[in-house]
């Protein structure tokens, strides 16, 4: 559990954090370690009032003597001595049923409640990307007649990450961070890696023009030769794009890359449109979906604080009815305001031609106009803009939960000025990942590495240079350690080696909050306001007053 209000361990892990700051103040400034934290803030507060420039504490690290060789042994000793550092810093562990925050809010002000239902209220186990795969598989051979071979390939469960980008004419699966730059390193066409000499060929460098990156939704459209693959489900179809490029490649067949990407397109579609999936989850309920009793517990301690709730999903009837029967129970609805399935998201949010038609029971459409939206009724497409005019829910009273960046929250956000928070699953994997004493000496390591790369560049002597080059080539060793930590052939879904991802971007655009799972909402009462961190601007500094000792004193 996350408690409420945590003041005193909070401000604790900011002096950790300050200690981390001053590490390099204390190395290149030949002090001791310092432990206590009076003498850690101390530093700091020399940091912030006389901040040396890189060129001036160059000069004074070989200011005794211009002897190269002296210049060398001090740039090694101050290496030896921040590594050293480096390796006595305690760890904080976040904890992964935090909410956090990238925009202020307040659930104070939030009234109604909205919901998706796939990985938002319902999850999945393993099993259901393994059957996708082994059906979309098999579509493309019995119906697209693709050779029989390809059934000699598994789902790969660790294969790809959730928000890579596929370039359809060039048949490559990469990542791109941000500021659209590839990450060297991922790049793979079928199962294997692009060495990066051919990748910086085919590109004409790493940055992919804005032109042919994918569609605001992430498709590949309107020349956009680039799609980026934002949803959960799309794992099984990476992975069976990457499958059959290798099988190809593999048997020498000449394919056209266009082609191959839309038949597995078709083929995935099918396997949702044609309802074969809904049914084999029907079938075997227990087996595909995680027992949501987390989930239910969220729905009713919201309506017991008399909140509204509504269930917007692309899923059908029958498929959304049995899995909130099992997750819930047969009275689900009546937590329900409004229920809307087959919803066509995103087209739901901007296209005002769809009309509401309710569902009966046994899944009949009825064809009479749809005047109100009743409690307990089950309805079927519509469009954002009648929602709004039926229910009255504008603005930012209103908080919707799903787990796909584009369809579920981006509209909402930019038209709508509705509150959004982002599921996102692989949130707590991660978390766990960067908990581990591993990954954190790592990662400090990297960084003071940086720092002293950064700091000491400017002796051009060719001794200095020398040992300079060295940690260059020490450091451009250690950035794969960062990738693979997470998965060994994308890296993590937040970063890439330092950047931001392109989806991470998104994330922090389109998101207020954003959690592992619904369940993490039990960990705060309905009255709490979210902050988003103040994380330093490139030209601030990394240290703010409220996280003084003094203020520390008066938490106590």
């Amino acid at each position: 559990m996350v408690p409420l209000s945590l003041p005193l361990s909070t401000l604790l892990k900011h002096r950790d954090c300050l200690q981390k700051a001053t590490v390099f103040y204390n190395v290149l400034h030949q002090r001791p370690w310092k432990r206590d934290f009076g003498a850690v803030s101390a530093g700091v507060g020399q940091l912030l009032s006389h901040q040396p420039t890189a060129k001036n504490y160059a000069a004074s690290v070989c200011s005794s003597s211009s002897d190269g060789r002296d210049t060398t042994d001090k740039l090694w000793s101050v290496y030896h001595e921040t590594k050293r550092q480096t390796e006595v810093i305690s760890t904080n562990s976040v904890n992964p049923d935090t909410i956090f925050a990238n925009n202020e809010m307040s659930l104070r002000d939030i009234e109604i409640y909205g919901f998706d239902y796939d990985y938002t209220l319902a999850f999945y186990s393993s099993h259901l990307h393994t059957l996708i795969f082994n059906i979309a598989r098999d579509i493309l051979i019995s119906k697209h007649r693709y050779p029989e071979g390809l059934r000699k390939y598994e789902y790969i469960p660790n294969f790809a990450v959730r928000g890579l980008h596929y370039d359809v004419q060039k048949a490559l699966l990469m990542k791109i961070d941000a500021f659209h730059y590839i990450q060297l390193g991922t790049v793979y066409r079928g199962l294997n890696p692009v060495p990066d000499e051919e990748v910086i060929a085919m590109y004409e460098g790493s940055h992919v023009p804005l032109e042919i990156m994918s569609d605001f939704y992430g498709k590949s459209t309107h020349g956009h030769t680039m799609k980026q693959f934002m949803d959960i489900f799309s794992l099984p179809e990476m992975t069976l794009l990457s499958c059959v490029n290798d099988f190809f490649m593999r048997h020498n067949i000449d394919y056209e890359p266009v082609h191959l990407y839309k038949d597995v397109k078709e083929a995935i579609r099918d396997v949702h449109v044609k309802g074969i999936m809904y049914r084999a989850v029907e079938a075997d309920i227990e087996k595909y979906v995680c027992y949501g009793e987390q989930s239910h517990a969220v729905l009713k301690k919201l309506s017991e604080h008399g909140k509204k709730m509504f269930l917007i999903t692309n899923s059908p009837f029958d498929f959304v009815n049995r899995g909130m029967t099992y997750i819930v129970g047969k009275d689900w609805r009546e937590l329900f305001d409004v229920v809307i399935v087959q919803a066509d998201k995103p087209s739901f949010f901007n296209d005002r031609r769809k009309p509401f038609r309710r569902v009966t029971d046994k899944g009949a459409l009825l064809w009479d106009r749809i005047h109100r939206l009743d409690k307990g009724q089950i309805y079927k497409q519509g469009n954002l803009y009648e929602f709004l005019r039926l229910t009255g829910w504008r603005g930012s009273k209103v908080l919707y939960f799903g787990d796909h960046i584009y369809s579920d929250l981006a509209d909402l956000t930019l038209k709508h000025g509705w509150r959004t928070g982002a599921i996102i699953p692989e949130l707590r994997k991660e978390i766990k990942i960067m908990n581990t004493e591993q990954y954190v000496h790592v990662m400090t390591w990297l960084q003071s590495l940086t720092g002293l790369i950064e700091q000491m560049q400017v002796h051009r002597d060719p001794a200095s240079q020398a040992v300079v080059d060295e940690w260059i080539r020490e450091r451009e060793a250690m950035k794969p350690q960062t990738k693979d930590i997470f998965n060994a052939q994308f890296g993590s879904l937040f970063r890439t080696y330092h950047n931001p991802t392109y989806f991470s971007r998104r994330l922090s655009r389109f998101a207020d909050i954003y959690m592992a799972s619904i369940s993490c909402l039990l960990n705060y009462d309905l009255q709490h306001t979210f902050f988003p961190r103040r994380t330093p601007l490139q030209h601030e500094s990394p240290f703010w007053p409220e996280y003084s000792p003094k203020v520390m004193l008066m938490q106590k």
